[in-house]
């Protein structure tokens, strides 16, 4: 939510969907196993790829939506929908089965033409409702505590970060390698993260590295030893215990559960 106190026809509400984890191949024009698991690195195909589907809305478009209330309640939604809050903040939604399904259709769709745009715009405002409906009932939206990310570049910097992070599952980056590549300072790019994300970039990264090997380990019935070097570690041990640390299991235990 993004609020401009003397130009309020800039404000906008904005809905970010991250579809992280794939790897596209150009030349067979689809997924790759082989670039996915990072068996392929000299590829030229090979395509690392985090989705991003952005929808934005101005002050006329929602406008039409707001219906005065009989009662004095105040509600969120209603107020976001009416740009009545006057400072911009940046919160984290759950993803709601009807969400996932609704952004699998735009995906999947296969209209084209004029009934493509049609059914785009239907699910747009579908997405609008589920998203706006995670609030109804909320009394308070926490507003940015760190004042630099008032600034819409400075956030998408922010989320840049966490894309980079995420293409960089099997190579370990630096924090200030990343913030080099967001061109963000280290100490406003690790507290920005937190207020945005709601955890630190390390903890983060890690949770993703270990999602990563579970699927590797469970789905594509890879080696600990094979997981380990496809991840960055230096050693088995060390990925063992950091497997250990976020599932509760070693990856032996995992695979003996399979």
């Amino acid at each position: 939510y993004h609020y401009e106190k003397e130009k309020g026809g800039e404000s906008f509400l904005e809905l970010k969907f991250c579809i992280s984890g794939n790897v596209y191949c150009r030349q067979k024009d689809s997924e790759c196993d082989k670039c996915r698991l990072n068996t392929s690195k000299d590829c030229l195909s090979k395509e690392e790829s985090v989705d991003l589907l952005s929808f934005r809305f101005t002050p006329s478009q929602l406008s039409q939506f707001v219906k005065p209330r009989l009662t004095g309640e105040t509600v969120v939604s209603d107020e976001v929908m009416a740009f009545k809050r006057l400072s911009s903040f940046t919160k984290i939604l759950p993803l709601c089965g009807k969400s996932r399904m609704v952004l699998e259709a735009m995906l999947n769709n296969t209209y084209t033409g004029s009934l493509e745009n049609i059914f785009i715009n239907a699910q747009i405002q579908m997405l609008l409702l589920h998203s706006l409906d995670c609030m109804v009932g909320e009394k308070e939206i926490d507003t940015i505590s760190c004042k630099f990310l008032a600034n819409e570049a400075d956030r998408d910097k922010i989320v840049k970060a966490r894309e980079v992070l995420i293409q960089h599952i099997g190579e370990p980056i630096t924090i200030k390698e990343l913030s080099r590549k967001v061109a963000m300072n280290e100490c406003y790019l690790k507290k920005g993260f937190k207020e945005m994300f709601g955890s630190t970039i390390f903890d983060f990264y890690q949770s993703q590295r270990m999602e990563h090997a579970k699927y590797l380990l469970y789905e594509k019935g890879l080696s600990v030893t094979e997981v380990s070097l496809l991840l960055g570690y230096s050693s088995i041990s060390h990925f063992s215990t950091a497997f250990k640390k976020h599932t509760g299991l070693k990856p032996c235990e995992l695979l003996l559960r399979a």
